[in-house]
């Protein structure tokens, strides 16, 4: 059974921002595929999906390893 997660994330701007984003949070365990919908005026958001539950702190490691913040809400 796949698990869905949803992330918010400031500061992206450009494809470049997702592509860094997406290669970062491919590389933790379990995650099978991650979609990021850019918003370049505003909050990012990315959906991975995984084999089973993240740890929201790797997660955020990750994204803060690609140079972004997560961000609750939307």
């Amino acid at each position: 059974m796949s698990v869905t997660t949803t992330i918010n994330i400031s500061g992206m701007h450009c494809g470049h921002c997702v592509a860094s984003v997406t290669e970062e949070l491919q590389e933790l365990e379990g995650v099978e595929s991650v979609d990021v919908a850019l918003n370049q005026d505003g909050v990012s958001v990315a959906t991975i999906t995984s084999g089973a539950e993240l740890d929201p702190e790797r997660v955020d490691a990750a994204i803060a390893e690609a140079g972004y913040a997560v961000v609750a809400g939307g």
